[in-house]
């Protein structure tokens, strides 16, 4: 391999693995700190059905990032009583305290409205 062949392998590499940076980077966490939004949630007792296996679930999950630990969370294959006495019969589901129910993944943005909870605090 002469020298510039060599090189631009070299800089292809590099390329490739500040594109790899940049992906993790903007995909492994959320870009808004929901910290107040799930804590309210919680307080509220506006809870998750789902399952672990269920990418919808995941995907859910990780737009709240760590702080999706605040939300009450029910995991449907561990606890099969308690989904099927809630109705659960598609994942996500989320429910309100109302009695309210939504199937399917939801934004913060919707969370916020459906449940009255801001999605950062206000004061």
């Amino acid at each position: 391999m002469n020298k510039e062949n060599t090189f631009f392998l070299v800089i292809g590499a590099l390329i490739l693995a500040i594109g790899l940076v940049v992906v993790f980077l903007c995909t492994s966490r959320p870009k808004e700190d929901f910290t107040f939004l799930t804590q309210c949630l919680a307080e509220k007792n506006v809870t998750m059905y789902g399952a672990a296996w269920c990418s919808h679930c995941q995907s859910q999950k990780r737009a709240f990032g760590e702080v999706f630990s605040f939300v009450p969370y029910v995991e449907c294959p561990d606890n099969p009583q308690v989904c099927i006495a809630a109705g659960i019969k598609a994942y996500p589901t989320w429910v309100f305290p109302d009695g309210t129910r939504v199937e399917g993944e939801l934004s913060p943005a919707q969370l916020s409205e459906l449940s009255g909870c801001p999605v950062t605090e206000t004061r």
